[in-house]
Parts: C-alpha cells; sequence; structure tokens
C-alpha cells in the first residue's frame, strides 16, 4: 500500500489543518530574507575591508554613487517576503514545489542582470561582489519555499480516516 505523502519532503506528512498558508511562506520569507540580509551584510563588509568600492551607477543619473551598507540588509529581506507572497499563488496546485523552485531561479537569475548590465565604469570586482548577495538570497529563500510550498500539493497531505 502506498501512502499518499511518501514523496514529501517532511518525513511525515502534516496533518490537513496545519496545510501552509500565506503566513507561513511570508513567515518563511522573512526568517530566511532576513539571514541572507545578515548574510550579503557581512560579505559587503568584508568586501568594504578587501577594499571593494562598491561605485555604481545612480538610477537617476550617470554619476557614480557607494551602494548604502543598509541596502545588503533590506534587498534580500525584502526579496524573501514578496518571495513567500509569490510562493503563495502555487499553494495547493499540482507541481508547486517545482514551480516555486524553477520560477524563484529565474527571478534570481534576472536579478543579476542589475549588476552586469552596470556600465564599463563600474569596476568588474564591484560587480562580482554584487553577485554574491543575490547568490546567497537564492540559496536560502527559494529551496525553503519550494519546500513549503510542496506540502500542499494535491496528495501530500495525511488521509484521516
Amino acid at each position: 500500500m502506498s501512502v499518499p505523502w511518501a514523496d514529501s519532503v517532511t518525513p511525515i506528512a502534516p496533518p490537513p489543518e496545519s496545510i501552509p498558508h500565506t503566513s507561513t511562506l511570508v513567515y518563511a520569507g522573512i526568517v530566511t530574507g532576513a539571514w541572507s540580509g545578515l548574510l550579503s551584510l557581512l560579505v559587503y563588509g568584508l568586501g568594504r575591508l578587501l577594499g571593494v568600492p562598491y561605485e555604481v551607477v545612480t538610477p537617476f543619473g550617470q554619476v557614480l554613487g557607494v551602494v548604502p551598507w543598509y541596502l545588503a540588509l533590506l534587498v534580500p529581506l525584502v526579496a524573501g517576503v514578496v518571495g513567500g507572497y509569490l510562493a503563495a499563488l502555487a499553494l495547493g496546485r499540482p507541481h508547486a514545489k517545482r514551480i516555486v523552485f524553477w520560477a524563484g531561479t529565474a527571478i534570481a537569475v534576472v536579478s543579476c542582470a542589475i549588476p552586469l548590465a552596470q556600465s564599463s565604469e563600474v569596476l568588474v570586482s564591484t560587480k562580482i561582489w554584487l553577485l554574491v548577495p543575490h547568490a546567497i538570497t537564492w540559496f536560502l529563500v527559494v529551496p525553503q519555499l519550494a519546500r513549503i510550498v510542496g506540502d500542499s500539493e494535491p496528495g501530500m497531505t495525511m488521509v484521516r480516516e
């Protein structure tokens, strides 16, 4: 006899009353986004200690400006929360885990265009160091949201008799 939740990544499937909801995903987005932000802030500080200028072309002009330290903390947090809300769109759908994982991966790859599309005035070292927080945020946020959403897929809950 096969159990319907045998493919779940959790050892025991959650009971139907604990199926993930939007609030669960937003909370996970806050937690993983906060950790991503803290790690990204550490990377930012390490880069500054090593002499990376973090000068980029500002969005409202053609002048170079230093990326403020607080953006290294806040942008991953916002990405986690927005990711939680976007992942909630897949709740209860077939293949929700795969959808969230690959959509999140695609969004992360597209977000890497921001540092890479900087003008030639921006140093390559700055571009590389700006890509690291994108990778950290993807690594911590996307798989966790996909795992949570995966437990809402049809057939992944315990059948109560």
